[in-house]
């Protein structure tokens, strides 16, 4: 494992835990403490979702998996209770950008409108 990937401190994990929805019908899901380190991950270096590192499992779970619980207001919510958990001292704050977005990169390519 490198050592810039992020991985959810234990304190991080017992916040958001409760959070998480329960007894959910079809497959087991995959670890969701290594799922959830990726979707962090892909938000705090506002890369593309395809290019997650395949050590927080397949980037098309990684997708799915947060597509599917912003959705259904568990992915804000999870966000929120990090965000509590780091105004309270708890947790290291994590900053975040939107997925597929590199403010640095976009303002080197832009061209000026004519």
């Amino acid at each position: 494992m490198s050592e810039s990937l992020f991985w959810l401190s234990d304190e991080a994990w017992a916040a958001i835990e409760p959070q998480l929805p329960r007894n959910q019908r079809g497959p087991r899901r995959v670890d969701d403490r290594r799922v959830i380190s990726g979707i962090v991950h892909i938000l705090r270096g506002g890369g593309r979702w395809q290019d997650c590192p395949s050590d927080y499992g397949p980037a098309p779970t990684i997708y799915s998996r947060w597509r599917r619980w912003s959705r259904t207001g568990i992915g804000p919510r999870i966000l929120a209770t990090l965000g509590e958990a780091a105004r309270a001292g708890a947790i290291e704050p994590v900053r975040l950008r939107p997925p597929g977005r590199n403010p640095d990169r976009e303002d080197r390519n832009r061209q000026p409108c004519r």
